[in-house]
Parts: structure tokens; C-alpha cells; sequence
């Protein structure tokens, strides 16, 4: 392609063009920053300067002087949320959403942030509404997501329930808890009186095909609790064997939680009187897999089989296998219980069990507790969701000195 000399004439010509278009905008940007109050600028330099109080006053007196910007209502309606102020939080996007001439985006805007105020304040009624009205909008699956955190925090289980089948329906991701829910209903209609074995048999057939639905890596305690669940069905019914084949399923698939149903297992056992047969299981568990909570078990039991010196032999063994304040602080305990033990038949002669307890008994204290993985909550029982952030499966099934 031959190059003509007249192009050139194109040159100075988009040149100009640019400089007028440059002069232009900057015309545009000062005319518009010299509308803007005083407040406004002094409430950037509060944020600059770390001093969010001033900043909030500075922003509150701009909204004040002008109430058609929006963008700085949502700002300080969040901070008001983040900082905990719900009252005026609420107020911000009440005043925003009385509003006749918000455009309609703007409007799903307030309605969102108007009920997250809401949920953060506790007003659970007043926040499902107000995310209710927000399922046909572009606020829908933020929406739904937070409806499911109402009705779990209300114990709501059909419509938690409900309300993961439509999210499936919108993302294609798979939602774990929902193994629990089904686990949730399963465990009302056990505890009814009488129980509704149909009930839970119903629930518990939905947990299993949830929970074939999910990675069996990140599902172990749904698994378990599901398993723990159809023992306790099983004896309900009275069906021992089908009772110990789950119970003795968990310590084969997830020898973590032996300690959850080691109890169970022994009761099993001795209901068809073989008491040195669950005992035998549960020492071969402890050997392929110790923990606290199965040591503690089998202490007892030895204990109460086969007396005094077998039951602290096994003691020893574990505890210079796996030293623990915990579990020394057990067993002593366990042994100071007894009324046929005590100091006067210490099986270290001359040791006084009371002294020894007392003095590790403060320092175990704190050690005694499983931890929440997600937000560190502490608790002495183990939970399925953590009563302190409510996420599901975070905590592992041993206490605190096997965790450090």
C-alpha cells in the first residue's frame, strides 16, 4: 500500500482533537470538585489520618447538605455496620429506600444493605423479609445464602433445607451442611417421646444421597455423625448387631472419632454380655489409634474389669507413649473416685494422688476443651456447628493438649 503525502494533514488535526478533549475533562473535574462542600474533604483527611469518628461526623454533615449522594449514604451506612452502630445503620438505608426517586438498582442496593443491618442486629423477622423481597433481583444469591444462615440460626430445618436446593439450582457447587440438616431432623424424631423412627429413617435416607453427592475427603464428619445416628436407630429398634456394625464402621473409616462412640461400643458389648470382647476392640483401636477421649474410656473400664494394676500398667505404657497432663490428671482422678483406691493404695508407694491431682488439676483446666478451627471457639462437649461463627464441621475431634 502506497503512502500518500496528504496524510500527513491527519497529524495535527487528531493532535488537536486530543488537547481539546484533555482540557475538556479537566474543566469538567474542577468545576465539579469546586462543588463539592468543604465536609466532604475534611472527612478524606480524617480517613488519611486513621480518625474514623471524624471522618463519620465530616460524611454525615456532606449527606446533610446534599442528599442526592447516594454512593456516600451506602458508605456510611456500612461503616455503621462494621462499627457495630446498627440503629443508625438502619436509619441511613431507611432514609435511602423512602427515597420515590432512587432508581431501581439503587433501591435492591438499600434493600440488601437494609437487611444485613438488620441480620447483624438480630431482628431475624425483619431481615428474612427483607431479603425475601430481593429473589428476583441481582442481590439474589447473597440473598438466599443469608436466608440459609437465618433459618439455621432459628433451627428452621425443612426450610434450610428448601432454601439449598434452590442455591444448587443457581450455582453449581455442592453444599456439605446440607448432610447435616437432614442429621438435624433425624436427631429431633429420635429424641421425641416416643421416638419417630419413620421420621428418622426418612432423614437419614436423604442424608446418605447427600452425602454420596459431596467429596468423601471434606465430608468425614458428616459421615460420622450420620453413622452414629443409625446406631442410635438401631438400638431404638433393638438391633445390637446392626448398632455395633455402624459404631464399629466409624472407627474403621475415621479413627479420629473412636473416642465419640467408644462409650457406645462398650455398651453395645456388655448388653450381649461381652464385656472383654469390647474391651479387647477398643485396646486394639487405641493401639492403631490413640486418643485422649478413647484413653480416658479405656481407663475406666480397665479399671473396672480387671482392677487396679492392669488399669494403671496400661496407663504408664500410654502416657510414656503419648505424654499427657490430661490424661495423667484422668486417671487420677478416675482412681481418687474409686472407694476401694485412693492414696492408702497408691500404686506408686508413698504418693499422695490428692496432692498430685491438685497440682496438675489448674493447669489441665484449660487444656480439657475442643477448639473451633474456623473462629477458636472453646467448648468441654463436641459440636457438629460451632456455637460461636455456626460453621459447620470445624471442630476436630481432640481436645486442645493433642491440637498443641
Amino acid at each position: 500500500m502506497d503512502f500518500e503525502p496528504w496524510w500527513l494533514i491527519f497529524v495535527p488535526v487528531l493532535f488537536a482533537l486530543g488537547w481539546l478533549a484533555a482540557r475538556f475533562d479537566i474543566r469538567q473535574m474542577l468545576r465539579e470538585t469546586r462543588s463539592l462542600p468543604d465536609s466532604y474533604f475534611r472527612g478524606l483527611n480524617f480517613l488519611l489520618n486513621e480518625e474514623p469518628d471524624r471522618a463519620i461526623d465530616a460524611f454525615v454533615e456532606v449527606a446533610k447538605l446534599d442528599p442526592e449522594t447516594t454512593e456516600l449514604h451506602f458508605a456510611l451506612g456500612s461503616l455503621f455496620r462494621r462499627r457495630g452502630e446498627m440503629e443508625r445503620a438502619i436509619r441511613v438505608h431507611q432514609s435511602l429506600l423512602n427515597r420515590s426517586d432512587l432508581p431501581a438498582a439503587e433501591r435492591e442496593h438499600a434493600q440488601h444493605e437494609l437487611a444485613q443491618d438488620f441480620l447483624k442486629a438480630g431482628m431475624l423477622d425483619r431481615a428474612e423479609s427483607g431479603f425475601e423481597q430481593l429473589k428476583d433481583t441481582r442481590y439474589a444469591l447473597p440473598a438466599l445464602r443469608s436466608l440459609i444462615r437465618i433459618y439455621e440460626s432459628e433451627h428452621d430445618w425443612p426450610r434450610a433445607i428448601e432454601a439449598v436446593k434452590t442455591l444448587q439450582g443457581l450455582v453449581d457447587e455442592p453444599v456439605p451442611q446440607l448432610v447435616h440438616y437432614y442429621c438435624e431432623q433425624a436427631q429431633t424424631a429420635l429424641s421425641a417421646k416416643p421416638a419417630d423412627v419413620e421420621a428418622a429413617h426418612k432423614a437419614l435416607d436423604a442424608a446418605d444421597h447427600a452425602l454420596s453427592t459431596i467429596d468423601p475427603g471434606a465430608s468425614k464428619g458428616a459421615m460420622v455423625r450420620t453413622a452414629m445416628l443409625r446406631a442410635r436407630l438401631a438400638l431404638i429398634e433393638q438391633d445390637p448387631k446392626r448398632e455395633r456394625l455402624y459404631l464399629e464402621s466409624v472407627m474403621t473409616d475415621a479413627p479420629e472419632y473412636a473416642g465419640l462412640v467408644a462409650e457406645q461400643v462398650l455398651a453395645n458389648y456388655r448388653a450381649a454380655n461381652q464385656e472383654a470382647a469390647g474391651l479387647d476392640v477398643l485396646q486394639k483401636q487405641y493401639a492403631r489409634h490413640a486418643s485422649l477421649d478413647l484413653f480416658n474410656v479405656l481407663f475406666r473400664e480397665l479399671r473396672a474389669q480387671q482392677g487396679s494394676a492392669p488399669s494403671w500398667a496400661f496407663a504408664r505404657n500410654a502416657l510414656r507413649s503419648h505424654p499427657s497432663l490430661l490424661g495423667l490428671d484422668r486417671l487420677l482422678e478416675a482412681e481418687l473416685a474409686n472407694p476401694e483406691g485412693g492414696a492408702e493404695q497408691a500404686p506408686v508407694p508413698g504418693a499422695d494422688l490428692t496432692l498430685l491431682r491438685s497440682l496438675i488439676h489448674k493447669h489441665t483446666q484449660r487444656l480439657d476443651r475442643y477448639a473451633c478451627r474456623s473462629c477458636g471457639f472453646q467448648a468441654r462437649r463436641f459440636y457438629w456447628q460451632c456455637p460461636g461463627c455456626n460453621a459447620w464441621e470445624t471442630y476436630a475431634p481432640r481436645r486442645l493438649e493433642e491440637l498443641e
